[in-house]
Parts: structure tokens; sequence; C-alpha cells
């Protein structure tokens, strides 16, 4: 058994290799667009599903695990601003509010699939313009959920949260430790498929 992660986001990847696991990334490539849910937690779970069977459908006997994050925010669900016009503008509304980031996950493994999302409050800081101007020039809020990161430029920007970092990041180690167990795998098993794997 190996270990995959279903996504190309280098945060999950350096998450999960700080938490002693070491997978092999295998990006799904799936239409992200043909899921849709006014429901931002089921919309994230979804997606992961959506990614995880992907690429799960070529790996049966390894542990495949699919991730995706949203934004709840005032009403509405955001993914990635994709642009900076986008992202100008979700900063100029988020700043000084707060809102939901749902991180969905589901694992497969020898036909067996677990599936749960995790949420956390995000409050933002007030910004100024400058601000937000120089953090869109970076380029890192574009290709984010929510156009915003925790462990990169955007965290100077995030005044506190409440709940589970790693959900922020994109992948919740306790919840996935939780999900691992549900598949009748130990954690810190993972940690020696690792380590065989290196």
């Amino acid at each position: 058994m190996k270990i995959v992660l279903a996504s190309q986001s280098p945060a999950r990847l350096a998450t999960l290799r700080a938490a002693g696991i070491e997978p092999e990334v295998v990006v799904s490539g799936v239409d992200e667009s043909q899921i849709s849910s006014r429901d931002p937690a089921n919309l994230a779970a979804a997606l992961a599903q959506l990614k995880c069977r992907a690429v799960a459908a070529d790996r049966p006997d390894d542990l495949v695990i699919g991730c995706d994050s949203v934004l709840a925010f005032e009403g509405d669900v955001l993914g990635k601003p994709g642009d900076a016009a986008t992202a100008t503008a979700r900063w100029q509304r988020m700043r000084g509010r707060s809102g939901v980031l749902h991180t969905g996950h589901c694992l497969r493994l020898r036909g067996e699939e677990v599936i749960e999302a995790a949420s956390t409050i995000v409050h933002f800081a007030d910004v100024s313009d400058a601000e937000i101007a120089a953090y869109v020039a970076t380029g890192e809020p574009l290709q984010v959920a929510g156009g915003f990161t925790l462990d990169g430029y955007g965290g100077a920007f995030v005044r506190g949260i409440e709940g589970d970092p790693h959900t922020v990041i994109g992948i919740s180690i306790p919840l996935l430790r939780e999900l691992v167990a549900d598949l009748g795998l130990r954690w810190t098993d993972l940690w020696q498929v690792s380590a065989s794997g290196r």
C-alpha cells in the first residue's frame, strides 16, 4: 500500500510531510465545475470525493486522499478567485470581517470510502487598499480557496481563527487521523509506510 495525495496543493503536501506522511502526488485533473451546491461544507466534501475517486480508480490498493476547500462568506460560497480583479474585490469585501473555511476530505482504500468536511472560522484583518494591491501582486491569492493563505503572505492578514488551523491550510491532520482509523488503519503506522517509501 502506498499513500497517494490527489491534490497539486503545495500547502497540503507540506502539511502532510510535516506530520510524518510522505505521499505520492497524483493530480486528478477533474473538472470541478461539474459539482455545485449552495451548502459550502457539502460542496467541499463533494469536490474532495470527485478528486479522490478519479485517482483511486487507477490505485485501488493504495490509500488515496482527496481534499478541497471553499470559503463561506456572508451567504456566498467562494473558491479560487482566478484573476487579480476578483481577488482584489474579494479582499475589499472581506477585510475586517469573518468567514468560514470548509475543507472536504475523502479517503479511499480497497473500495472503502470515508468522507467528511472540517470547518474553521477565519477573522480577516482590516487591511488597506495598498496592502490588498501588494498582496494580489504576489499572485498568491489567485489560485487558493477564498483568496488567502494562512501559511504564506496572507497569514499577516488573518488576525485570528477559531478551529483547526490545518483546515485553513487545506488538510486537517486531526480529522485525517480519525478518517484513517475509520478505514481500519493506525495513523502512526502511516509514518512507517512513508519511511519505507523514501
